[in-house]
């Protein structure tokens, strides 16, 4: 019996993706750190890697504490966004009237400034967590909606004009055809939407906030600790990506095909 060493189709898969990625990174971090000790620059300006590792995992307890507060923002708002994504955009789908109405003024909303309407945000309904929610379901709401919108009037039209001529319903035709048409275009768009909202969940904290990644980058930016404000956004960085990992397992799951197109292609 012969065992073989060589990684599997999948594995060499994640490998080919998230190699080129790291080893780039990998690069930059090491040029950061040469820069630094060669130029002499103080760490109030630019800290090296080392001591933004170093300064973070002393000050880890206030970090990760002040971490959790904004991937619960994060988790909280991105739901309530997804909910309300889902639930217009299948309106939408079964009503051209709604399309015609509603769609526009997405595309509208798209153009006010988050940054003005925030502050107005902690005015109307204080410090708590309403306001950050709605700023991460503001920032978030339009991606996964048009997502799932194009991607039911993407269906193939045979496909459901063949369910129809079978006597199939609406929502049959729905259920079997447009829905899983749709998911591939949704888990991308969803992907999208989960990196804006960790990036607003921290700009809602940078508003008003008494906890949170934000207003702790804040507070050490106040303190010239330029060490512990990259270290917070390393962290950020780190959330971002495990959730956006997170949509990869769910996507092979719920939709297995769409990462069978992808490797494909």
């Amino acid at each position: 019996m012969t065992i073989s060493s060589a990684p599997d189709a999948p594995t060499r898969f994640r490998l080919a993706t998230v190699g080129p990625a790291l080893v780039f990174a990998a690069v930059l971090v090491a040029a950061w750190q040469v820069y630094v000790m060669v130029s002499g620059v103080g760490p109030r300006v630019l800290p090296s890697p080392a001591r933004v590792v170093e300064q973070g995992w002393s000050h880890r307890d206030a970090i990760l504490t002040n971490a959790t507060s904004t991937l619960w923002v994060t988790v909280i708002g991105f739901a309530v966004s997804l909910a309300l994504a889902w639930a217009v955009a299948i309106a939408i789908d079964f009503s051209r009237v709604l399309r015609r109405a509603l769609v526009p003024m997405f595309v509208v909303s798209q153009t006010l400034p988050i940054i003005a309407i925030a502050p107005l945000l902690i005015i109307w309904f204080g410090f708590g967590l309403l306001p950050k929610v709605v700023i991460v379901v503001l920032t978030t709401f339009f991606p996964m909606a048009i997502g799932l919108i194009e991607g039911f009037a993407a269906t193939d039209r045979d496909a459901g004009s063949l369910l129809r001529s079978m006597g199939a319903s609406r929502w049959t035709e729905f259920r079997y055809v447009r829905l899983p048409s749709a998911l591939p275009r949704f888990f991308t768009a969803l992907r999208i939407g989960i990196t804006y909202a960790v990036v607003a969940s921290v700009f809602a904290e940078y508003a008003g906030a008494s906890a949170g990644l934000g207003i702790y980058m804040a507070q050490q930016k106040n303190m010239f600790r330029t060490d512990l404000v990259l270290a917070a956004v390393v962290v950020t960085a780190l959330i971002t990506l495990v959730l956006f990992a997170a949509t990869y397992a769910v996507e092979r799951i719920v939709a297995p095909w769409a990462e069978q197109e992808r490797r494909s292609r």
